[in-house]
């Protein structure tokens, strides 16, 4: 089958390519999995932060991708729950060992097992794939494979931000950085907090023009102060700066969520202009989002086909993989990205 690998870690620009076309043998499912010919794969940040090392892989090389939907091609020993020919995706949590206290109480996000798809497994970037079936999911009828594939990621990780910013309807939200997770979330919060104004912070005219055109009251530049104090903020950006401008923009007792993976050390430095009065004091919070459970995917995709969500989407074919990484890294972004497996 056709895959892509990454086999080395580096910086991604332009002059270098750090995905490797490759031939692999087509995976078999064992007791417990599926084996999932994939039509689709979203493009993510985070395989960005893979390939330049802030959250490596544990080995190489390996296949990229955490979004992926498809077909069941084949079905491990002792699976019933799904049938051949099944439409199912794969998140990025690809497995946890189901008996630690995390994972016992609904939170195998945060299990020391955790087991991520395209990181610490194979993943999407190849014409096939195996998963376990507990961690399949439907894909409900109405979304193309194209509009599914980021409902997985950037809509999972955007349903459990939202979700932990404590965000109450009427209260503003904010949102820093205005990708694929971020335009989703703003769908959500007008569907579930009807009176609830969304302000927008984002570097690129394109992006609050964007927001503008999905129902944000207002957008402005990641250091701008917003006209009113916001309830929470939810940042998806990689970098130190908006944090602290997001800080500024906090209501009293407000809470802001860092949804980020790892954040780039460039700017750290930033970090020194944090001012306890202005930033920290009067109960304002900080608060990390740390992956997915199966219930931020399972419960976003129900939510998403109550409401009738259509991401936007842009499409690359599959051996263009490298410019839709590169595309990503230089905030050229409408939505989401997704490449065309099969």
């Amino acid at each position: 089958m056709k895959a892509w690998v990454i086999d080395r870690i580096g910086p991604l620009d332009s002059s270098r390519t750090l995905l490797r076309a490759t031939d692999l043998p087509v995976p078999e499912p064992g007791p417990g999995e599926i084996l999932l010919q994939v039509a689709v794969c979203g493009v993510c940040h985070t395989e960005i932060d893979e390939i330049e090392g802030r959250t490596a892989p544990p080995r190489l090389p390996v296949v990229p991708g955490h979004q992926a939907v498809g077909r069941i091609a084949a079905l491990g020993s002792g699976v019933a729950e799904f049938a051949l020919g099944d439409r199912v995706g794969v998140a990025w949590i690809f497995s946890a060992c189901g008996e630690c206290e995390f994972c016992r109480s609904g939170r195998e996000n945060l299990c020391f097992a955790f087991c991520a798809t395209g990181r610490d497994v194979d993943g999407g970037y190849a014409q096939y794939m195996t998963v376990p079936a507990a961690f399949a999911f439907r894909i409900p009828e109405g979304f193309t494979d194209a509009e599914a594939a980021p409902l997985l990621c950037a809509g999972a990780i955007g349903y459990r931000s939202l979700n932990l910013s404590g965000l109450k309807n009427g209260q503003p939200l904010g949102l820093t950085g205005f990708g694929a997770s971020a335009h989703l979330v703003l769908m959500m919060a007008r569907h579930r907090f009807p009176d609830s104004e969304v302000y927008v912070f984002a570097r690129h005219p394109e992006e609050r023009a964007f927001a503008l055109q999905l129902g944000a009251v207002w957008a402005g530049d990641t250091a701008d102060i917003a006209p009113a104090p916001l309830a929470a903020i939810i940042d998806t950006t990689p970098a130190w700066k908006p944090v602290v401008a997001a800080l500024a923009n906090l209501a009293p007792g407000g809470r802001l969520v860092v949804n980020a993976i790892r954040k780039a050390p460039d700017d750290r430095a930033c970090l020194a202009e944090l001012d306890y009065a202005r930033h920290l004091w009067m109960e304002r919070e900080i608060k990390s989002v740390a992956n997915v459970a199966r219930s931020d995917v399972a419960g976003f995709l129900a939510l998403a086909a109550e409401m009738g969500i259509r991401p936007e989407t842009e499409e690359y074919p599959f051996e263009d993989a490298d410019r839709a990484l590169l595309d990503l890294k230089q905030r050229r972004i409408r939505g989401a990205k997704v490449l065309r497996v099969t």
